[in-house]
């Protein structure tokens, strides 16, 4: 889930557009600050280039700058895209997740990040278990119920996470969330700061990933704790 964005700037050394490979650059660069301001090491931090409705070819430009992870918010978009690209990434399912739809995406993701609701947790347990596979996931939690209409509510978070915990076939790594948006990135810092909250009660061995934070507001979301971030139109320009 990533916001889009204007990124038609041009090179200030060229007067050319810049390249995927040059705007990656400039993404870590920003990451590598926003850790250091919060005495944070930059290795600490994923990069995600979210990929939705970017074609293969440019995915793996963005493989061949050194991106390892990259994120689909549709099955059917990224199926194609699995096979295209290759093993040699890591692919994470960051879109909606619709119960019917989790035995498409069930051993096909290194990570799910939207898990909401009991019953989605309990088919992908289903599901994983008839694969032969342990799921990692993440909860999405809502952190604004007026900008979003999924992600499980804040209050009941913890009790979900007990019941993915319980679930076989599934392991729980730790919480995702959408910051509303908006132009100013400081507006987010308050809903990133109360994920991380969150993210810091749950057990130990379930806090490997707090996925938070996109073009508009990620290093806002790197100085409140995010070990993830989903970059998409910074890397590959606004969508058509």
């Amino acid at each position: 889930m990533e916001e889009g964005g204007g990124n038609a700037r041009l090179s200030g050394k060229t007067g050319k557009m810049p390249t995927i490979r040059d705007n990656i650059l400039r993404v870590r660069e920003r990451m590598a600050q926003a850790a250091v301001r919060a005495g944070r090491a930059p290795g600490e931090i994923t990069l995600v280039a979210v990929t939705k409705t970017v074609e293969p070819a440019r995915i793996r430009e963005a493989a061949a700058a050194g991106v390892t992870d990259f994120g689909e918010n549709y099955y059917q978009e990224a199926r194609d895209k699995l096979a295209e690209v290759g093993p040699e990434v890591r692919w994470h399912f960051i879109g909606h997740l619709q119960t019917n739809k989790a035995r498409h995406v069930v051993g096909r993701f290194a990570l799910i990040h939207s898990v909401d609701s009991p019953e989605l947790a309990a088919e992908l347990g289903r599901r994983a278990r008839i694969a032969d596979v342990t799921q990692a996931v993440l909860l999405e939690v809502k952190l604004d119920a007026s900008a979003t209409k999924f992600g499980v509510e804040p209050e009941p978070a913890l009790d979900l996470a007990n019941r993915v915990c319980n679930t076989p076939g599934l392991r729980l790594c730790g919480l995702m969330g959408m910051a509303p948006f908006g132009e100013d990135p400081e507006a987010a810092r308050a809903h990133f700061a109360r994920l991380r909250n969150l993210f810091e009660r749950l057990p130990p061995e379930n806090r490997r990933t707090l996925s938070m934070g996109m073009t508009a507001d990620f290093e806002v979301a790197i100085e409140e704790g995010a070990t993830l971030v989903r970059i998409g139109t910074a890397i590959f320009g606004a969508r058509s």
